[in-house]
């Protein structure tokens, strides 16, 4: 009886160091799939459904606050500048975060490509790298036709932005050990530098230990 309840209690001692070291071994196989150019391995590691709108509702945020900083340009665009943007910045994250692009920004270890190029103007406009004084420009000039005021600085900012993700992947780090920790029971964080980006990758427990990238915290 003595035995059987060692046993038991032996059991449940393991049980648990599974269920809480589960997170680690999921974040030291998406490492080694990383190192490893393993894009496939990665893109089936994305829960999409939860990571799409998770992204759009950060960038869509970060332009709904520049923006506030500028009630000039505000002004000038009015609610179809806003609606303009946040449709380009969903269209983007839709066009970007898919397991094939994924996978092939893995494989080639950030090699820019149309879609990443797009998603990368995306956060550039709404993280406030636009040039305002070419902005307030365009809106006088095409006389308050948004859409081409759009079209005009999502080109400049991809042009601008893919000569920035070139010098990133040419010269930029990654962390040799990221760190990790719990955000939650069901939550779990791995942050770094990705080519010299800091980045934050959420994931969240799926069941009882299988784990599922949620989120990317831009920077």
């Amino acid at each position: 009886m003595k035995k059987f309840i060692t046993f038991l209690f032996f059991l449940l001692i393991l049980c648990v160091a599974v269920f809480a070291g589960s997170p680690y071994y999921t974040a030291y196989q998406l490492k080694n799939a990383y190192d490893a150019k393993d894009g496939a391995a990665i893109a089936n590691q994305i829960d999409y459904d939860s990571l799409r709108p998770n992204i759009q509702s950060q960038l869509n945020t970060k332009f709904a606050n520049t923006l506030s900083d500028y009630p000039m340009v505000a002004q000038l665009g009015g609610t179809a500048l806003t609606q303009a943007a946040d449709e380009f910045i969903d269209r983007s994250v839709e066009g970007a975060i898919t397991p094939q692009n994924i996978e092939r920004i893995i494989t080639t270890q950030g090699q820019a490509n149309q879609a990443t190029k797009e998603l990368a103007a995306a956060w550039a406009i709404a993280s406030n790298q636009v040039n305002l004084q070419n902005l307030i420009q365009d809106l006088i000039i095409q006389r308050g036709d948004i859409d081409a005021v759009v079209k005009n600085q999502m080109q400049i900012m991809m042009d601008k932005q893919a000569e920035t993700l070139e010098a990133h992947v040419a010269q930029g780090e990654d962390s040799n050990k990221p760190q990790l920790n719990y955000c939650g029971i069901n939550c779990f964080a791995i942050s770094g530098n990705v080519k010299g980006y800091p980045v934050t990758v959420e994931m969240q427990r799926q069941g009882l230990i299988e784990w599922k990238i949620v989120n990317v915290v831009l920077p």
